[in-house]
């Protein structure tokens, strides 16, 4: 279960890894959030929601994952990445596709801006429909990062 508690800045930290950085990083980051959420399925919690901090460390910048460099690298080249020990998920080939695609999501759909998606939306049925035609995203994991987004 995801707990919270105040951060420095006012802004709730989420933690879903239980691991300072990885933690951190999912606060401070929009993009690791949702490939965290994407990577939570067949695993354990934490060691999906550590995922997206594995691959910033591995891509040099584990400040933050940035979608357009994600969605242009070579996808056999970002599978191995995802598959270096420990690996991102059980299936990493798959999801590092997932993880890709989500990517040029974002790249194509919202300029790069992960916040786009929920930023100044008109309704809750607005954000749920920009939420679930997010690629790897159904009703069940749109409805939980709502949920999310809501406590923060």
């Amino acid at each position: 279960m995801a707990t919270q508690t105040p951060a420095a800045a006012g802004r709730p930290t989420l933690h879903l890894c239980f691991d300072d950085h990885g933690d951190a990083l999912l606060a401070r980051d929009p993009f690791a959030l949702l490939v965290g959420m994407l990577l939570d399925q067949q695993m354990p919690m934490e060691r999906a929601f550590l995922g997206p901090y594995k691959l910033a460390e591995r891509l040099g910048s584990p400040d933050r994952l940035e979608p357009a460099r994600i969605a242009a690298f070579d996808p056999q080249e970002f599978a191995q990445l995802a598959a270096t020990p420990p690996a991102v998920h059980r299936f990493p080939g798959a999801m590092a596709g997932r993880i890709q695609a989500l990517a040029a999501h974002v790249v194509t759909e919202y300029a790069g801006d992960t916040e786009a998606i929920w930023r100044a939306v008109p309704s809750g049925a607005a954000l749920y429909e920009r939420v679930v035609a997010i690629p790897g995203y159904g009703d069940q994991k749109s409805r939980i990062l709502i949920a999310l987004l809501g406590k923060q």
